[in-house]
């Protein structure tokens, strides 16, 4: 079944074609990469499909509804959670409150509520500690819950976003450069933790990386961006070993 299907899509910036005419289809469950050369496209295209940029042609569709376009918080609801190649947790709040927030779109009360502290208040946020401290034991973060987000290892504070997006309960979860700053002993337990996470949440994952044992090791498929156009794409051993992405992708 597919779950995301991105067609023809576009944008210019000014006089530049940052992407042009991507394509791209994702079934439910699968774990999809997307690599390329530094300046290729690829978070931008993360950007489309989270609603930062608009499409300057093209559309995307997600679980058969029509996202294109639509406001950031609008595709969270509809099922896209991310993450970022620069680290984005609240670093002042705990480890517990980080993945909190990613829970309020599901766990809503009003204003009037929060201040006068009525008892949907404290039924909700009882709910959302409980879903919060389940999340956290599954990355092993429990017994950190208390700390504040910039005390944490770097390894873990990669697990706590993961972690924090899951909680706006997502059908996609993008990871851009997940192992970016890891060590291979990190990378490792990195690899485990998606794996995991696509097998225990029944997750579809598209993620960028630029570490080719973690592509290589985890993903099913493959696209290949150079200068914003795809190079290739297909079965990763076979993308891997295609003459023109060693060329441009791999500089051999």
């Amino acid at each position: 079944m597919v779950l995301l299907e991105v067609k023809n899509l576009g944008i210019s910036f000014g006089g530049l074609r940052a992407v042009d005419d991507f394509n791209l289809t994702i079934e439910q469950g699968e774990l999809y990469g997307l690599i390329g050369p530094n300046g290729a496209g690829k978070t931008t295209i993360f950007n489309l499909l989270t609603g930062v940029y608009k499409p300057t042609d093209g559309y995307i569709m997600l679980d058969g509804e029509n996202i294109t376009g639509k406001k950031t918080i609008e595709i969270n609801r509809h099922g896209i959670a991310r993450t970022f190649q620069n680290i984005r947790l609240f670093s002042e709040l705990s480890v517990l409150d980080n993945v909190k927030v990613g829970l309020h779109n599901h766990h809503p009360y009003s204003t009037l509520t929060g201040i006068l502290r009525l008892p949907k208040y404290y039924k909700v946020e009882k709910e959302m500690n409980e879903r919060a401290m389940e999340l956290l034991k599954v990355f092993g973060l429990d017994q950190e819950a208390d700390y504040k987000a910039s005390n944490l290892p770097y390894g873990q504070q990669r697990k706590l976003e993961i972690a924090r997006a899951l909680a706006t309960d997502p059908k996609l979860l993008l990871l851009d450069e997940p192992a970016a700053g890891m060590n291979p002993h990190e990378t490792q337990e990195l690899m485990k933790t998606i794996r995991f996470v696509r097998d225990e949440f029944h997750m579809t994952i598209l993620l960028i990386e630029h570490d080719m044992k973690l592509v290589s090791g985890i993903c099913e498929r493959l696209t290949v961006l150079n200068f914003g156009q795809i190079l290739a794409e297909g079965e990763t051993a076979a993308v891997l070993n295609d003459p023109k992405v060693i060329a441009a992708y791999l500089g051999e």
